[in-house]
């Protein structure tokens, strides 16, 4: 019993400390209100004629006075320039590495990815000190000149058939591995014990494998302890196209507009959007939630803007610690899910929400044709989720 008792008293011990992060001595006021609703909670306004809460309260269409609780955002801005990647870029922003063709005619991707140390803000004066992922070929690197951590990790993208080829240099001070979700041989694993195992600092290894199956897929260290090497931000996106050339008919139709090569999928507006999490006081549990690392990072003052006569392509990857699963949900519509991205045709269709496991993945197709323009919301369908960062809307132009 009194075993019991203790437990109990630890359990909520560290519940406390997730919930109450926020709202005690984690960071300045400035920084630790990341929402809205919060701030008026710890510094009440009073409602004057002309007040910002007057105004905010006068906007809504029932006069409702209790209208103002719960806005979806944050006070202050993460300094995107600073962290060297923006969520925005890493929304659109697809790696192809380095393309060239063998004597046999068959052809090689090449990527070189490098691991860091570096912290950087997941919301209003809150930073993390991150463990990243970095390529020379992603648009944050271009842009600045130099190889950019960034979280997530670049987002790979390649066709299905190619031969990949993978530079790791380990520039951090904990040993670190790539683990790919694809198919390989055992000595690419990027597990400990398996072919190279770890790559310790200052080495660099190799991986190797033909692209397959076609998908969305993704890639993470796999040192020990697993679940910190993950947390600290060692992950990625990692897309196989389909190669329309293996397909017939309507299927070979399907694979083109799934293929960055083809203009059949530049029709297309695609987004990767990596869900995760962050245990900013190292408890096992995380207090700020996000799509591509920065809290709220696509809400009001940013949204994603989209042309209603696009079809929406999502690569949605989960790499949340410390919760068994995460979701999306779209407002006001449905959409397709290809669960794993691995087949031509839908596996759910008409759904607005979708369930993933850590290291599920899948690929969401919405389409906002003759919707009436402005904003919808999107986020994590479990509440704490969305009130900790984990929402953000699409801007549906005229």
């Amino acid at each position: 019993m009194e075993g019991k008792t203790k437990m109990n008293k630890t359990k909520q011990s560290l519940g406390a400390s997730r919930r109450s992060f926020l709202r005690t001595g984690g960071a300045s006021i400035a920084g630790l209100v990341g929402l809205m609703g919060l701030s008026k909670v710890l510094v009440p306004q009073p409602v004057t004629a002309n007040s910002d809460a007057h105004n905010a309260i006068a906007a809504q269409s029932n006069q409702d006075i209790h209208s103002g609780h719960g806005d979806a955002g944050m006070v202050g801005e993460v300094d995107n320039v600073a962290n060297q990647f923006d969520p925005h870029e890493v929304l659109t922003d697809f790696d192809y590495g380095e393309l060239l063709e063998a004597e046999d005619g068959s052809l090689i991707r090449r990527w070189k990815i490098v691991a860091i140390n570096k912290e950087f803000e997941i919301a209003p004066g809150i930073f993390f000190p991150g463990w990243l992922y970095g390529s020379p070929t992603s648009a944050a690197s271009k842009r600045v000149g130099h190889i950019v951590g960034q979280c997530p990790g670049p987002t790979l993208r390649c066709v299905e058939g190619e031969r990949l080829q993978i530079e790791f240099t380990n520039a951090s001070d904990h040993p670190h591995t790539i683990h790919f979700h694809s198919i390989h041989a055992a000595s690419m694993d990027g597990i400990p014990g398996v072919g190279r195992g770890n790559i310790n600092p200052g080495e660099t290894f190799v991986y190797e494998m033909d692209a397959k199956p076609f998908g969305c897929h993704l890639y993470h260290c796999h040192a020990l302890p697993l679940k910190r090497h993950i947390h600290k931000g060692l992950y990625g996106a990692f897309i196989i196209d389909p190669d329309p050339e293996k397909y017939e008919g309507e299927e070979k139709e399907i694979a083109k507009t799934r293929n960055h090569t083809y203009p059949e999928c530049q029709a297309v507006h695609e987004m990767v959007m990596v869900m995760n999490g962050f245990d900013t006081n190292f408890d096992g549990a995380n207090e700020v939630y996000a799509a591509n690392s920065i809290a709220f990072a696509y809400g009001m003052n940013r949204p994603i803007v989209i042309q209603p006569d696009q079809l929406q392509r999502i690569y949605l990857v989960n790499l949340t610690e410390f919760d068994l699963i995460n979701s999306l949900h779209i407002h006001a519509n449905f959409f397709d899910y290809y669960d794993h991205g691995t087949t031509l045709y839908p596996t759910l269709k008409t759904v607005d929400t979708v369930m993933q496991c850590q290291a599920q993945r899948g690929i969401v197709e919405v389409s906002f044709a003759d919707f009436e323009p402005g904003l919808y919301m999107f986020h994590g369908h479990q509440s704490e989720f969305a009130e900790l960062g984990w929402m953000g809307f699409f801007q549906v132009e005229a």
